[in-house]
This record gives C-alpha cells, structure tokens and sequence, in this order.
C-alpha cells in the first residue's frame, strides 16, 4: 500500500478497492482467501490498522460487527486531520448510512449485513465494502460503492455485487425497472395512511395472488413468483405516520426515514405490483461471481477443466501475438469492449 499509494495516490487506491477483481486478488496474496467470506473482514481489517491517516491520507472506518456502528463517530475523529468541514463530515456520514440501508432494506436477497468498511481519503472521497451472509446456507454477498460512480443512493449505486449462487427472488429497488415503483411507494406514504393500510391488509388475506397467474396462456406465460408475493405481517405503522408527515420528495429521502425497514420497502413494493400494475425487479442483482470455485470448496470445489480450457485460450492468444499475428489480439480487445457493454446492460441470469 505505501507503493501504490506513492506510486498511484490515494484516490487510486480507493478505485482499487472498489474494483472487485483488484479486491479479491489482493486478499490472495495477503494470504486471507483460505476462509472464503473472512477474506473481506480480515482484509479490510488489516487494511484498517495498516493505513495511517497522516501518512497515507486514506483511512478506514467501520469493521465487522459492533465495529461497524462506530463509523460515524471515526468519521468525525478523522475531520480535524484531514480538515473536512462540518458539511463534508455530515456528507461522509450520510454515505455511509445510506450504502448501510439501501444494501439492507432497499436489495432483499436474505443478506442481513454484518461487515460495513468506510474507505475515505483526505479530499473526501469514499468506498465502500461491506458484506451480508446468508445464515441458511451459509453463503456470503458482497457490495462496492465508489463515490464518484454514485450519482443516486437509490438508481443502480454499485459498482460490484459479489455472491454465489444466484438467489430466485430477489427484491431490487434500485434496478432501473424499479422506478415507477419507486415512484408509487412515495405517492402512497404521502397519501392518506389509512388507505395504505387497507391495501395492505387486502393483500394479507391468505391465498392471495395477482392476477396474472390466472391469466397466463400457454404462448405468453408469466414465471410462478408467488412467493415473492408474500405480504409482510409486520410493518411499521408508526414509521409510516412520520414519513406522511414528513412527506418525502423522493424514494431516497423515505429511505433514509428511521423505522422504514425491509418489511415496510416491500409492503410498499408489493401494494404497487398487486394494485397499481408497476411491478419493481425481482432479479438478482448480482453481477460478479466464481468463475473457477476455490481452494477450499466454497463456493464450490476448483473446476479444473475450466482452468485448464481458459489458460489454453490465453496461451493460444499470447503465442500468435508474439508471432506478430495481431488479428487475434485485436478480436480480444474487441471482444473485452463488448463484454463490459454486456456486463453494463444485462443481469447475470440474461448473460447465460
């Protein structure tokens, strides 16, 4: 780190990180991919006691656990040494905040965070890493912001989700096709409360299900999403009285309204799709996973075939450039553009 960041500078560095290729190969050789999901802990941790503030202008807030709660208070620790205003520290907090609830409430694919890493450098700008687990199969999910590629908290923020394997129905309010959705979910906390409620108690009588699954012909069928459509029993009421009062501009601002948590975003979600016909995403937004699987069987165990099938085309390609046969390398260069406007337009899911 102290070569790179001589080398590179700080916001470099933080456009590393952010990368989740850069990420996952510096985790290998510090050593830390032995235990799968611990590589983002351990790794963020080291980096955490690693960079010094003074010395690197970068720092590291948050952590695993209880740890993660004290970034606020790290953050306003860091002002005086990087000499940040009182409205870039409010800025920073809220960042962090935001990234924490929108991979919580705003993306429900059964990934409770436990781990949120606040990387920050001296002109203010951020990453952020933090990864949620899946407590019944045991299987981790991780998520990198970069603030300079955050133009909304709400409208695709990422610039990674990581996790393996693929989840059948997942709620996702910050894909584009989510819009309107959002766009409903504010109308209806600015409206009358007690119409809401009675939507939403409408949609709790068991069995209930849209129409479209009686619908469907045999040329033009709809997926069976039935579970996706499972009302929340509980939702905050009170929290929905303050955000009426409040009266939210936007689906960021009723984000960031305390009390307005996963059960409430998809009551809200779900009242849009079954009533108003605007349904959000319901598609993984996965966008990078395991290619080969690793060393110690998780995800999955090494396909070496896989391996061995990659490091021949590489090969291959190599050994005619160094011939002076261009053509194959710049069919790669080609083809390297086309999957990163792929990798931008599609979901995993479509790509396959």
């Amino acid at each position: 780190m102290d070569v790179l960041i001589d080398e590179y500078g700080s916001h470099d560095i933080l456009r590393r990180v952010a990368d989740p290729y850069w990420f996952q190969a510096l985790c290998c050789v510090l050593g830390y991919d032995w235990h799968s999901s611990g590589t983002t802990t351990v790794t963020c941790a080291a980096l955490k006691s690693a960079l010094q503030p003074t010395e690197h202008g970068v720092a590291v807030t948050g952590g695993k656990g209880k740890q993660s709660r004290k970034t606020p208070q790290e953050l306003h620790a860091l002002g005086p040494v990087f000499h940040w205003s009182e409205d870039q520290i409010t800025t920073l907090t809220r960042a962090s905040r935001m990234s924490a609830k929108v991979d919580t409430t705003a993306i429900q694919a059964g990934y409770p965070l436990y781990h949120h890493a606040f990387f920050v450098d001296h002109d203010a700008n951020w990453v952020v890493i933090q990864q949620g687990i899946n407590t019944e199969d045991r299987t981790a999910r991780r998520y990198h912001w970069l603030s300079t590629h955050v133009d909304s908290f709400i409208h695709e923020p990422h610039d990674a989700i990581v996790g393996y394997p693929l989840q059948r129905a997942v709620l996702d309010m910050t894909a584009s096709q989510s819009e309107r959705s959002r766009q409903i979910a504010v109308d209806l906390v600015n409206d009358n409360p007690s119409r809401l409620r009675h939507s939403v108690a409408t949609l709790q009588v068991q069995g209930q299900a849209s129409l479209h699954r009686w619908i469907a012909t045999r040329e033009d069928t709809v997926p069976d999403t039935i579970q996706a459509f499972a009302m929340p029993k509980r939702i905050n009421w009170t929290a929905l009285r303050q955000a009426y009062e409040f009266h939210p501009r936007n689906y960021e601002e009723l984000l960031g309204i305390p009390g307005i948590g996963p059960a409430t975003v998809r009551g809200l979600a779900l009242v849009s799709e079954l009533i108003y016909g605007e349904a959000p995403s319901w598609r993984d937004p996965v966008k990078y996973s395991f290619a080969y699987g690793g060393k110690d069987g998780v995800p999955f165990p090494v396909d070496r075939h896989a391996m061995d099938v990659s490091i021949h085309f590489l090969h291959d390609a190599m050994d005619q450039v160094k011939g002076h046969d261009r053509t194959k390398l710049q069919a790669l260069k080609r083809l390297r553009q086309l999957k990163r406007r792929v990798a931008n337009a599609h979901t995993p899911a479509q790509r396959a």
